[in-house]
């Protein structure tokens, strides 16, 4: 039988309760249609190719369908089948492979999902999603609260716990390393485990609260294995994982080790924006969440709603889906940083509500009266949003806020 490229576009298909819908966003190549162009994506996404074939005679359909085009954007619809089940990569190398560079476009952007129940149940999910709040730190009321020590990396391993243990003392929740540290010379991960979870068990003797540690054990898949490990049998209940850097099939094996340990992930996300950063070509970080999601992520980076010091897309819109309800996988928690300082929260707050998670780094740390002092300002922010309270009449309750004020204002960083 002859297959062209003309089988996969069908402008009257109604997509069904089994397929994977994409939206994309395209350019179509100087003298191409979008429909010839539509026609080409949904071909080579799925079981197309350039040359009309006729190959067949044991052939199961699995093409894709462009079944809708409005101006530059359009749907495709794959059948299930197409996938194997609980296999990301396999999924993306579709949906998001050989389509980002073919001649038939100028650009592509992969911009939403809709993932039909037969794919969501083959992955595990979050384990706890925004459950964290209250099942590792009792709380349900308020924010969770993150800081990294800065510098970024070349602190000494005591430099980097006694940070932690500062800002612990000060009131915030956890304690995270950065991106690019994992074990280098200056700051061994195995050393920067122990002393840090030592601290930690004194910073929660002294103010009475529970405390954790994000500690990142991005390397290759088995080194990653071994660290979440040794942070069990240290009595860590997390880790932070590099997700993108790390690669989904990294993130699918880590997260099978850590619901044995009971410990929850923390998902950094950076490498993102080679992805998202371009408004007409690449993943948008929707998607990038909503993978993080099936795969179990428990905490994401999803951006500060314009006024921290990255660029990102819909975080409101990508926080509400992350919530939602999908098949009853557990939801996951927000997290908002990236040039983020006391004065901001009030508008950060009302743009997301309170169920995520807010990581400041030099806005604790670089506080005129130093660590201490910028976690006070931090946690009386926070409280006092709760509470209702306006930031001023927080301020004039709390100096070290009102230092926080007088150095940063409510204005975001450049």
């Amino acid at each position: 039988m002859g297959i062209t490229y003309e089988d996969f576009l069908d402008l009257d298909y109604e997509p069904t309760d089994e397929d994977l819908v994409c939206t994309f966003r395209i350019d179509p190549a100087t003298g191409m249609t979008t429909e010839e162009a539509a026609s080409r994506v949904a071909s080579e996404s799925s079981n197309g190719t350039w040359a009309a074939l006729q190959t067949g005679a044991d052939f199961t359909d699995m093409g894709a369908t462009a079944f809708s085009i409005d101006g530059d954007t359009i749907g495709v619809a794959y059948p299930a089948g197409l996938f194997e089940p609980g296999n990301m990569p396999q999924i993306l190398s579709c949906i998001a492979g050989n389509i980002m560079g073919m001649k038939a476009v100028d650009s592509i952007r992969l911009m939403d999902c809709e993932w039909p129940e037969t794919i969501v149940s083959s992955f595990d999910g979050p384990l706890f999603g925004s459950s964290v709040r209250e099942e590792i730190f009792g709380v349900d009321d308020r924010p969770i609260t993150a800081t990294v020590p800065k510098p970024k990396v070349g602190l000494s391993t005591k430099s980097h716990a006694q940070v932690g243990y500062d800002a612990w003392l000060g009131g915030v929740d956890l304690l995270k390393d950065d991106e690019n540290l994992t074990d280098q010379d200056f700051n061994p991960f195995a050393d920067r485990l122990t002393e840090s979870l030592a601290l930690r068990d004194d910073a929660e003797d002294e103010t009475g609260e529970k405390k954790s540690y994000l500690i990142n054990v991005t390397a290759d898949t088995q080194t990653m294995l071994d660290r979440v490990d040794e942070v069990a049998e240290q009595g860590g209940e997390y880790v932070m994982v590099d997700i993108i850097t790390a690669g989904w099939a990294g993130l699918q094996t880590v997260r099978e080790r850590t619901e044995k340990h009971g410990m929850a992930i923390h998902a950094h996300r950076a490498m993102h924006a080679a992805f998202d950063r371009m408004p007409t070509h690449g993943v948008s970080m929707r998607v990038l969440a909503q993978v993080s999601r099936l795969l179990g992520v428990d905490q994401l980076h999803t951006g500060t709603a314009g006024l921290g010091k990255l660029a990102n897309e819909d975080t409101v819109g990508i926080n509400e889906w992350m919530y939602s309800d999908l098949y009853g996988t557990a939801d996951v928690l927000p997290v908002a940083s990236g040039g983020l300082h006391p004065g901001l929260l009030p508008d950060l707050l009302d743009a997301t509500g309170t169920n995520i998670c807010i990581q400041l780094g030099g806005g604790i740390h670089g506080h005129p009266d130093g660590t201490h002092a910028g976690a006070v300002a931090l946690r009386a922010a926070i409280d006092g949003y709760v509470e209702g309270k306006s930031i001023q009449e927080v301020a004039d309750e709390t100096p070290e806020l009102a230092v926080a004020l007088d150095k940063w204002g409510t204005e975001t960083p450049r």
